[in-house]
């Protein structure tokens, strides 16, 4: 299918229904207006890009493989690459930012090859705000609460999960006593596939809420901390894990309650049966989707302005979800990693060989 009538799936999928007792148009009638469906804005790079992070509708930044960062301003009609000096050899999988100039970055990887990097110019310049220095640390994601307050999730040191923080805006970086963290799992860890394994909820800066995810384990887990990552609480989540292939790869929620859990086995062919989950009670509990997407999906985001919409993304397509997370219908055949909306209703998603795409009204 071509990317125009991809886009057009999606849009027609994503319009309004007639609602119950409702007449649908008819011939010479003006139908319901269509809503967005995904427009490909080309990147000139083939790099593919993992970490997303939408501001506005106009204005997003997305991270990737060889430490590149790309910037929007102009809602996708160019891409403007921002990449540190000197990060070539970095695997940028996560990217957060605070508007069109201010934004952080993490690189991934064992050891020093896990960084946080930050901007207050446009990616004009860069300053490396945290290096890892201890071997048995691999940081997967990134994530912030508000303005000042973020932080970093790291695989099991020790048998727990290591939380990284900061309290300035990304200047400067503290790891946190692990006395509140529960015991990993054995094989337990998160997922660097979309920069969506520690999420926050949807309204940034009113609240100390934070969830991360995993997989690897005997039983793919959500971890919650209602304190900045002090303390942390665990549930066993319907995903299936029991693999290091295997788990959660990605959570949205759209407030301190109502959340999604996506996942599944991320290899190419297999089976990722009950690949989605949802809460309604802050991840105390998850409940398996009653029509889950077909196959593997990373990254999962709330449309806004809608209570129980959502997409999710994935190698092999795109899927809508009009009922809460219940049940899910791919819209969409393209690949894609990662996707994240803004408040103002900006969506974007990105992925392999320097793909990016916003949703925009026909």
């Amino acid at each position: 299918m071509t990317a125009g009538l991809v886009g057009a799936a999606l849009a027609l999928t994503l319009a309004a229904p007639a609602r119950a007792g409702e007449t649908p148009a008819r011939a010479g009638e003006t139908p319901a207006a269509p809503t967005p469906g995904w427009q490909s804005t080309p990147t000139g790079t083939d790099v593919r890009l993992r970490g997303l992070a939408a501001v506005d509708h106009r204005t997003a930044w997305a991270a990737g493989s060889k430490g590149t960062v790309l910037r929007t301003t102009d809602a996708g009609r160019t891409w403007r690459n921002v990449s540190p000096p000197g990060a070539e050899g970095l695997e940028l999988r996560d990217v957060e930012a605070f508007d069109a100039r201010r934004a952080v970055v993490l690189a991934i990887g064992e050891g020093e090859a896990s960084r946080l990097l930050r901007t207050e110019d446009g990616g004009a310049t860069w300053t490396e705000s945290f290096r890892n220095t201890d071997p048995r640390a691999f940081y997967d994601c990134v994530t912030f609460l508000d303005r000042r307050h973020g932080l970093a999730l790291s695989d099991p040191v020790d048998g727990r999960f290591r939380i990284l923080a900061t309290r300035d805006g990304g200047r400067s970086w503290a790891v946190l006593p692990d006395t509140g963290m529960p015991e990993a799992l054995p094989g337990e860890a998160g997922f660097a596939a979309s920069g969506q394994c520690l999420v926050t909820a949807g309204t940034k800066g009113r609240g100390k809420d934070v969830w991360f995810a995993t997989g690897g384990g005997a039983t793919a887990r959500v971890l919650h901390s209602a304190d900045r990552g002090r303390t942390w609480t665990v549930t066993d989540s319907p995903v299936p894990a029991d693999d290091p292939a295997r788990g959660v790869f990605a959570l949205a929620f759209r407030d301190r309650a109502h959340g999604l859990a996506v996942g599944g086995d991320y290899r190419t062919g297999q089976p990722s049966p009950r690949a989605a989950a949802v809460t309604a009670d802050g991840g105390r509990t998850w409940t398996p989707a009653g029509a889950p997407p077909p196959a593997y999906r990373s990254g999962v985001a709330w449309l806004p302005h809608d209570r129980n919409a959502a997409l999710a993304v994935g190698p092999t397509g795109t899927d809508l979800t009009r009922d809460g997370g219940r049940t899910w219908r791919t819209v969409d055949t393209g690949s894609y990693d990662t996707v994240d909306c803004a408040p103002d209703g900006g969506c974007w998603a990105s992925g392999e060989k320097g793909r990016a795409a916003r949703l925009v009204r026909p």
